[in-house]
């Protein structure tokens, strides 16, 4: 068993693969490693030479195969989600304080008189013209993609180290597995509950991972596509199981927008395996999930 440790999206990455040639695995894990790196210098919004960067400034763009298919992705995650899961939240998260990598806003402390802007609006019109590879934004509207983003590099790096054997990819809570049983440790609040992830993916989405203060207020990074504001919901954090880390994370994130009491009806009538922890400390366990 080999494993690999890198920093990547902002996040600490770790990739897992059994393999019977060392030598071919260590090739399958700078190719994975590379991936990442590769896919994080498309979709970083804190890169100025990113692709999405460039759209972004642009508003309208020939892009990229990757680019053109995350960002399909996510226009067809917000119109089944009822909009709970947006790319369009950028300015929000902009206007919200988190307008450089996490680790420089963390950096600013408690002291920092900065006052966060007003709320952006959301659900921005984004036309993609498959054939031609072309985005077009319209005015004021910029694009967001970090967690889909980094579910897509998951499940990418995944694949490159599966041809060899059963592995696994951990990027900050998404995680992708391959051929086999991988002991996965969730956080329920006043324990641990442990899955047995074979051929899927989990992805995590809440407020305790990325939070800041401002002044007297307290800020985090799911922003509520309905008020362009971080959410105000009862729950602390959603874990979901989902085929890809891609899908995990639209669901996770979507389970966490909706609350609780919803949360817990949706993921029952969809069979998706779903950890639900309210503010209060509660564990809800859903869609199957026992």
């Amino acid at each position: 068993m080999l494993r690999r440790g890198f920093h990547a999206m902002g996040t600490d990455c770790e990739l897992f693969l059994k393999a019977r040639s060392r030598p071919e695995a260590l090739r399958a894990m700078d190719e994975a490693q590379w991936e990442v790196r590769r896919l994080e210098s498309i979709f970083s919004r804190f890169d100025p030479d990113s692709e999405l960067s460039e759209l972004n400034r642009r508003g309208t763009q020939r892009v990229g195969p990757e680019l053109l298919e995350v960002v399909d992705l996510a226009l067809a995650a917000r119109v089944r989600t009822g909009g709970r899961f947006d790319p369009t939240v950028h300015d929000a998260l902009v206007a919200a304080g988190y307008d450089r990598t996490f680790e420089e806003v963390s950096a600013e402390g408690r002291g920092d008189d900065h006052r966060p802007s007003p709320a952006r609006r959301c659900a921005g019109s984004v036309r993609v013209a498959r054939r031609t590879r072309r985005i077009e934004l319209d005015p004021g509207v910029h694009l967001d993609l970090g967690g889909i983003a980094k579910g897509y590099a998951v499940d990418r790096a995944a694949d490159v180290l599966g041809e060899l054997g059963p592995c696994l990819v951990d990027a900050g809570g998404d995680i992708a597995a391959r051929g086999r049983g991988w002991p996965i440790g969730l956080d329920t609040g006043d324990g641990t509950l442990t899955l047995e992830l074979g051929d899927g993916a989990v992805a995590t989405s809440g407020r305790d991972r990325r939070h800041w203060t401002r002044g007297s207020e307290g800020f985090h990074h799911i922003i509520d596509p309905a008020t362009g504001m971080p959410s105000a919901g009862d729950l602390l954090r959603v874990s979901a199981v989902a085929a890809t880390a891609t899908e995990a994370e639209v669901r996770a994130k979507a389970l966490f927008l909706a609350g609780a009491e919803r949360a817990e009806r949706e993921a029952n009538a969809t069979a998706t395996p779903a950890l639900l922890v309210t503010l209060d400390g509660r564990a809800i366990f859903a869609g199957g999930l026992a």
